[in-house]
């Protein structure tokens, strides 16, 4: 395979400050997978293979454990803390460079994980007669612009508009400078604002469509990183013995044996936590809460259930529907239905009406039958978080 040639000396900034809402979930989306990897990674990787050094990752205050293990232990690679908004992060990374003085900064944003060495290549090359460039593709559908009561005030012209990608790149002491001198406490937008509101020329380049930014659950769902559904099976077994509580989802039931284990052994409950692990390829009970950690002795299993429910969130997926089957021969499940969906319900935010709790015997048969245990096998639905 040909090698590709060196490209001109430059530093990178990624900002990854941002909170990411709208793509859903606890976890900023920066940290969020795609492609199998924290959606950070992905920029960072294509800016080091360019040649990017250093790189300043721009983060929120307190996140540093999240960058570091998306980006990992990386030469060259160093955060930052940002400001208020992506004007005031970008000025931060910018001064973080001030004792390289680097000849060529590019500024990325790292919701655009897919970046393409050809673009790259444009931008820096603009740069040879021009302070700054960015990359920008045509509008394509007709525009207009919107008035008052959602209504078409006006037609604009699309031959004379563009759509802006990142990175965009700059002389270093140009977009230095207009950071340093702007006034004012509104947002600039893009960093090529504050250039031309500096006085600097900004090329256009041609971008790429695989520069497309994540903003919502969907993006992070093609068809390298995942389906839009995803079905998940658990299946627990614990012992009956005497002097323990017996609890069946997140519910006690007065009985006259109890189900045997580290945590509070709620067979079902640790049925349906495997099975939504296991839709999330996320392992298993053990992997998270091993039975060899002490803090773990006699945990409410609904702590590990939530657990479970947050990891498959933080991976872009919401619970659809649960189906729990309980084998035993006693106690009678029946009467207790009701509050044990409620319970679940309560435990994973989805609507009892999504929950089936069920339970069979085995016509005495096995070590259920002879009523020395009690097995619980689950099934639950997953959607992409829209």
């Amino acid at each position: 395979m040909a090698v590709e040639p060196p490209l001109p000396p430059f530093s990178a900034i990624v900002v990854a400050a941002g909170k990411g809402l709208r793509v859903g979930g606890v976890l900023p989306k920066q940290y969020r997978t795609w492609r199998g990897r924290p959606l950070l990674s992905h920029s960072v990787e294509k800016l080091r293979e360019a040649g990017a050094s250093p790189l300043i990752v721009v983060i929120a205050q307190g996140a540093e454990d999240h960058a570091r293990e998306a980006v990992g232990d990386v030469a060259d690679v160093r955060f930052v803390t940002g400001g208020a908004n992506r004007q005031d992060s970008v000025a931060a990374g910018l001064e973080a460079l001030a004792g390289d003085a680097p000849a060529r900064v590019l500024v990325h944003d790292a919701a655009r994980p897919d970046l393409p060495r050809g673009v790259i290549e444009r931008l820096l090359d603009a740069l040879s007669q021009h302070p700054g460039a960015i990359p920008v593709l045509p509008v394509v559908d007709s525009v207009v612009v919107a008035g008052p009561r959602a209504t078409m005030a006006d037609k604009a012209e699309r031959e004379s508009l563009r759509r802006v990608q990142t990175p965009q790149a700059f002389r270093y002491d140009a977009i230095l400078a207009a950071h340093r001198a702007w006034v004012g406490d509104t947002d600039a937008g893009d960093d090529a604002q504050v250039l031309a509101a500096h006085g600097g020329e900004i090329a256009l380049v041609r971008g790429d469509e695989r520069l497309k930014k994540i903003t919502f659950a969907e993006d992070l769902m093609d068809s390298a990183n995942g389906p839009a559904f995803r079905i998940g099976q658990g299946f627990d077994v614990h012992r009956l013995v005497q002097g323990e509580e017996l609890w069946l989802c997140g519910v006690r039931i007065e009985h006259e044996k109890g189900l045997a284990g580290h945590s509070d052994a709620d067979v079902a409950l640790h049925a349906i936590t495997d099975a939504v692990l296991g839709a999330v390829a996320q392992g298993d009970i053990g992997t998270h809460f091993p039975p060899s950690d002490p803090q773990w002795a006699g945990a409410r299993s609904g702590r590990f259930l939530e657990h479970a429910v947050s990891l498959a969130r933080d991976a872009g997926y919401a619970l659809s529907n649960i189906d729990l089957t309980i084998i035993c021969e006693a106690p009678r499940i029946g009467p207790h239905r009701p509050t044990m969906r409620a319970e679940v319900a309560r435990l994973t935010g989805i609507a009892e009406s999504a929950i089936s709790i069920k339970a069979t015997t085995t016509e005495r048969l096995g070590f259920t039958g002879r009523g020395e245990g009690i097995a619980a096998q689950a099934i639950v639905g997953l959607a992409a978080i829209r």
